[in-house]
């Protein structure tokens, strides 16, 4: 009895080993700092496809996970829009991608990522994750959640992730512009700081 009541507890715990196990190797997903990131090929909603190698001249990029909804998201838009108008012709042009499942969330539909666009005026692609293939890549957990790329030869370096900024209500309280700087110490040749922020928004709706 006491010998069967052993194997029970030891087969018990190398369950729970494996099980511990499994969970932390699913949790860490998504590009660290210093990575090498891949390309996409997304639908913009002008019906272009787009892809990062179509920017030959780039330096590197801004990729913003972002979408319609999202209340932190539409209070970022404006900011969105003046990173693309600051970067683009230095170099560093603003990607957004929209992450989520239009089937959880009507609001976030390709039809309605056209209305938004042309509503605020979007001068840079807003690309549909249809597939929901890019974002897990990218390690995106967030609306808004940014990656800021840098071109190294022939690969595109992560040189930040996080949020745009410390401020997502106050955009006059912001006191720490993370990716301006971020972008800002690349064209300048020095080390980026902070390298990541913890990013606020809400969660991507992923389809089950």
């Amino acid at each position: 009895m006491k010998k069967l009541l052993f194997i029970s507890l030891a087969v018990l715990m190398a369950s729970a080993l494996i099980f511990s196990f499994t969970y932390k190797t699913e949790a860490v997903t998504g590009y660290a700092i210093g990575d090498k990131a891949s390309d996409f090929t997304l639908k913009n909603v002008n019906g272009e496809m787009v892809s990062l190698a179509d920017y030959k001249d780039a330096k590197g990029f801004i990729v913003v996970f972002t979408c319609n909804h999202c209340p932190y998201a539409k209070a970022y838009e404006d900011r969105i829009m003046a990173l693309d108008k600051k970067y683009k012709d230095k170099g560093y042009p603003l990607i957004a991608i929209n992450p989520n499942d239009p089937g959880i969330q009507p609001a976030d539909s390709y039809e309605k990522m056209q209305e938004r666009a042309k509503e605020k005026g979007f001068a840079f692609p807003y690309l549909l994750d249809e597939k929901q293939e890019v974002y897990p890549v990218y390690g995106a957990t967030k609306t808004p959640h940014v990656f800021v790329l840098q071109k190294d030869s022939s690969n595109l370096i992560v040189k930040y992730i996080g949020a745009i900024d410390d401020n997502h209500e106050e955009p006059e309280k912001v006191t720490a512009k993370y990716v301006e700087s971020a972008v800002d110490n690349l064209m300048a040749g020095k080390e980026v700081n902070p390298t990541t922020t913890k990013a606020v928004g809400c969660s991507i709706k992923k389809k089950q």
